[in-house]
């Protein structure tokens, strides 16, 4: 016999799994690889940025910023500290390892539930006849269990969180110290580019200079007119380079305030850099600088940390191979009416309680556990190798930061010898030419060697400064932490 219900609830499945086939279409990745596709729902998305992403910047924090003002390096480094979206993100990562630390610590605490039901039965009870008959059923019950004992799991696992912890609150550190590089180093990049503006204006009036010293001559009568076309070209020349050299200046400065975190489009100061001679030397041994970056690195810290809970994971996984000891417990009340022939309900309630000790012990589990020791013995090697290869590049690092800034003091006076001696070589060509003693190529020649040499001027202070902050970084001495008795809140 068929009943009719059968017919509709095929017709019913067979429209769901039509559904759910055209959802997943729907939802599916782009049909071929040979060209871009539109996702459904796109413009969704499309639109919604359109708006703004208002809706999702509560956390960035508003720091003022004063248009008149000039912001010198130590000021913009506090404004990016305090308003770059990655100290916030950093932040809330070392905030999240923390309170991952309180949940593997629960597992300490016994485990508590409350459980309460009430329902209705109706059954055929058979004694010497069939007859109908009902029950009502209320019961209410506390369970706890507590994991006593499972041969070091739950301390493995609390273990390796706080190493964890570690690791976010070091990579913390680290994120500011990348940042104040950062900084560091756009602000002297920016100041370099506006220094070479200031050389290009300066090669575009040399270079009008010696053009109107060819044009006085041609007009007497001791130059020739491809000289005066030579000196058109180089000035149009030195114009372009100064064009360029702007453009460079607007490029330095949207980098500069991209890394302090704020819109590029905000309007911002920046301080000069004294144009003088960098005196400091290095004077602490390249071998106690190896030695104090290899014990302060927050990258360095950040794989020892990441080290040692891959250590823990490694006793997790061993421990999942013994007995766990718990003691389980409940108590509760139950009740229970039953009729019969819809006679009135009778029945009677009673308390409920038991204790007990119970010890689990996988014997099979398809070789798991077996899968999961290697796979943390693995990883635990894995760390290992990451964290002498990261020793390695710390030392080459910071050798190379030390060598570099070594050899940018050495060319800063090398640097301002070629600079003196390019401009009086130059002085001596314009004024030899202007008195017709000279040729116009000497003199165009000593003009480009004059530009070139204070752009050589400029690019080795910037290389000092930059070098400098390099050195700090490779050491780990950028934003140095406060001591942790000064801490008086926790992440």
């Amino acid at each position: 016999m068929k009943f009719p219900w059968c017919h509709a609830g095929r017709l019913t499945f067979v429209l769901c799994l039509a559904s759910q086939t055209l959802s997943a279409a729907d939802d599916a990745s782009p049909p071929s690889p040979d060209r871009p596709w539109s996702p459904r729902r796109l413009d969704d998305y499309e639109q919604a940025l359109k708006q703004g992403i208002a809706p999702y910047e509560t956390n960035r924090p508003t720091v003022p910023i004063d248009p008149q003002k000039i912001y010198d390096l130590p000021e913009l480094i506090d404004l990016a500290e305090r308003s770059h979206p990655e100290t916030r993100a950093a932040w809330e990562r070392a905030r999240q390892a923390a309170r991952s630390v309180g949940l593997s610590e629960s597992s300490y605490y016994p485990y508590l539930a409350a459980s309460a039901g009430s329902g209705l039965q109706h059954k055929l009870a058979v004694l010497t006849s069939v007859f109908p008959g009902n029950g009502i059923e209320e019961d209410a019950e506390l369970d706890v269990k507590w994991l006593l004992f499972d041969f070091g799991g739950r301390r493995a696992t609390v273990a390796a969180t706080k190493e964890r912890l570690m690791a976010a609150n070091v990579a913390f550190n680290a994120t500011h110290q990348q940042i104040v590089f950062a900084v560091t180093r756009g602000f002297y990049n920016f100041n370099t580019a506006r220094q070479k503006v200031a050389v290009a204006e300066s090669s575009l009036q040399a270079a009008a200079t010696v053009g109107a010293a060819a044009k006085a001559r041609f007009d007497h009568g001791l130059a020739t007119k491809p000289d005066v076309l030579q000196a058109e070209q180089q000035t149009a020349e030195a114009d372009f380079e100064l064009e360029a050299a702007r453009g460079d200046l607007s490029d330095a400065q949207v980098a500069l305030i991209r890394t302090l975190g704020i819109l590029p489009t905000t309007e911002l100061q920046i301080a000069d850099v004294p144009e003088k001679k960098f005196d400091e030397s290095v004077e602490e041994p390249l071998e106690k600088l190896i030695d104090r970056a290899l014990s302060q690195r927050p990258d360095l810290v950040n794989k020892l940390a990441n080290l040692r809970a891959c250590e823990d994971q490694v006793r997790l996984a061993r421990s999942a191979y013994y007995p766990k000891v718990s003691l389980e417990g409940s108590a509760g009340w139950e009740k229970l009416d039953v009729n019969a022939y819809s006679s009135p309900y009778t029945g009677n309630d009673k308390p409920s309680y038991g204790v007990g000790l119970a010890i689990e012990l996988p014997i099979f589990d398809g070789f798991a556990r077996a899968n999961q020791l290697r796979l943390a013995e693995s990883q635990l090697r894995e760390a290992e190798s990451e964290l002498t290869d990261n020793r390695d590049q710390a030392v080459s690092e910071v050798w190379k930061a030390y060598t570099d800034l070594k050899t940018a003091i050495r060319k800063q006076e090398s640097a301002e010898k070629l600079f003196t001696a390019a401009q009086s070589a130059f002085d001596a060509a314009l004024q030899a030419y202007q008195h017709g003693l000279g040729t116009y190529v000497d003199t165009q020649n000593a003009q480009r060697f004059v530009t070139a040499a204070r752009s050589t001027i400029v690019d080795t202070r910037s290389a000092i400064f930059t070098t400098a902050a390099a050195l700090a970084l490779s050491v780990g001495d950028l934003a140095e932490p406060a001591p942790a008795a000064t801490h008086a809140n926790h992440p």
